[in-house]
């Protein structure tokens, strides 16, 4: 069995942690094309063979740059929005669909500011898993931790189907997404404004609580 590169004193999970980190910042910076295990040793400053080693495919490094962006994003969920709020469904906060559209809308201004290339990255990966089955099993696992977190805040806002209704509510956040980072008027339209977010979480919650017709 190989040996570990031994330049960084950095232990297996903070190594792979960068590694990942890293791969996702080229994903965003230059599409697919730009990520390779070569590229990724050197934007990460580490000795050649460290991206290899840990990851020893393309697709391993893939699976673990789904993984990281589920870590992230979740984190930014339980964080709360810039302004304190907290969505219902994670501890200390309360079920108040107006609380709950702030922190919403909070976390929207942050994926499409300082989050945007981060998002614009998950984007781009979740095309290859379409094209690639080896990849199904881990970008849909990555997928389940927000969609089981959509359903708890759901849930705790009075949704009786809060799988349904999260479902629902993920699709359109996504949707959201990719209209305002990579959408056909991306480029052209305004900065981001927390209002206007806010008024447009709160439809998004009120539509996905209503009772199905």
């Amino acid at each position: 069995m190989s040996t570990p590169p031994s330049a960084s004193s950095a232990p297996p999970a903070d190594r792979r942690t960068l590694i990942a980190d890293t791969a996702i910042g080229l994903v965003a910076a230059a599409g697919l094309r730009g990520l390779t295990h070569r590229a990724v040793d050197a934007a990460a400053g580490l000795p050649a063979g460290s991206t290899s080693y840990y990851f020893r495919t393309r697709t391993a490094l893939i699976g673990a740059c789904y993984q990281r962006l589920a870590e992230l994003d979740l984190a930014d969920v339980d964080d709360g929005s810039p302004s304190g709020a907290a969505l219902p469904g994670l501890p200390g906060a309360a079920p108040d669909r107006e609380a709950a559209a702030a922190a919403l809308a909070g976390l929207l201004y942050r994926w499409l500011t300082v989050g945007r290339a981060r998002q614009l990255a998950r984007f781009e990966l979740s095309l290859e898993a379409a094209r690639n089955p080896e990849l199904e099993a881990d970008f849909h696992r990555a997928g389940r931790g927000a969609r089981s977190r959509a359903a708890g805040i759901v849930a705790a806002l009075g949704s009786q189907r809060p799988q349904e209704a999260a479902e629902l509510l993920v699709a359109w956040t996504e949707g959201l997404l990719y209209d305002r980072l990579a959408g056909a008027l991306a480029r052209s339209r305004p900065a981001p404004d927390l209002a206007e977010l806010t008024a447009v979480a709160r439809r998004m919650l009120a539509a996905a609580l209503a009772d199905p017709a």
